[in-house]
């Protein structure tokens, strides 16, 4: 595994973090093929009985900034590849049979928003900035969509979605896009109080309990979300996509 998402497992509690601080966790390939190891090894380890709660959290300053659009500016054709890539690993988190928390120290924006709305819980607090922009860099938010719906209800995610939202902290809580709020220094201790009591709790009860809960909620299919990936990379590859992220960045 790379130094791209660093992995610990002690006593119970998985934490991964996206380590690309300089770059606020922006996820380039190598981040996203890095951190589909990383949730390999923490399934593992829940097969084996020594994960019973997964924590995702981001170095430095910000939980996740979204996908690294520098690099879509160098290399637009190979961003299917990425995207669909990226969507796999969404489903993988949210399929992992323990409880999962985001830790959002700062700012989930994009496909930072994204790894958020999968886990089970989110912890942030009040000025974090969270959402989707996307439309206005003339992007589409097609491979976080399904999960958004999931989250806060198909009328909700239309409106954040369509409108190129981003809210406070306190907002995403009342959306539901958080469940639980701290104060800015307090995140962290927030988040490992909450990984503590499903540490501590029945691994079969909350596992049986998560399980069932994903079959009453129903799972996006593979073809949902291989083509949410296909319809993002398509727009991001057109000239309108490449000519706001020139105009936005400057030339590659």
């Amino acid at each position: 595994m790379t130094d791209l998402v660093q992995t610990d497992i002690t006593d119970g509690c998985a934490t991964v973090v996206l380590n690309r601080p300089a770059a606020r966790n922006a996820l380039s390939l190598e981040l996203i093929e890095a951190l589909a190891e990383a949730i390999g090894s923490v399934q593992r380890g829940c097969e084996a009985g020594t994960v019973r709660v997964m924590v995702l959290g981001g170095a430095g300053k910000a939980f996740c900034a979204g996908m690294d659009l520098k690099a879509v500016m160098s290399d637009p054709a190979g961003m299917k590849h990425m995207l669909r890539g990226f969507a796999g690993v969404l489903r993988r988190i949210h399929e992992l049979p323990v409880p999962t928390i985001s830790r959002v120290q700062r700012a989930a924006i994009g496909g930072g928003c994204g790894l958020m709305v999968v886990t089970d819980f989110a912890v942030t607090h009040a000025d974090a900035r969270i959402g989707y922009p996307e439309v206005s860099l003339g992007l589409s938010p097609a491979v976080v969509a399904p999960w958004l719906i999931r989250r806060i209800g198909a009328g909700r995610a239309r409106s954040m979605l369509l409108q190129g939202q981003t809210v406070t902290g306190q907002v995403a809580l009342d959306l539901g896009l958080a469940t639980h709020l701290a104060e800015p220094d307090a995140v962290d201790a927030e988040t490992q109080r909450l990984a503590r009591t499903f540490a501590d709790g029945s691994p079969i009860a909350l596992a049986t309990t998560k399980g069932w809960l994903n079959d009453l909620q129903g799972l996006p299919d593979d073809s949902t979300l291989t083509r949410g990936a296909d319809l993002s990379a398509e727009v991001l590859a057109g000239p309108d996509a490449q000519a706001r992220l020139k105009a936005r960045f400057g030339s590659s």
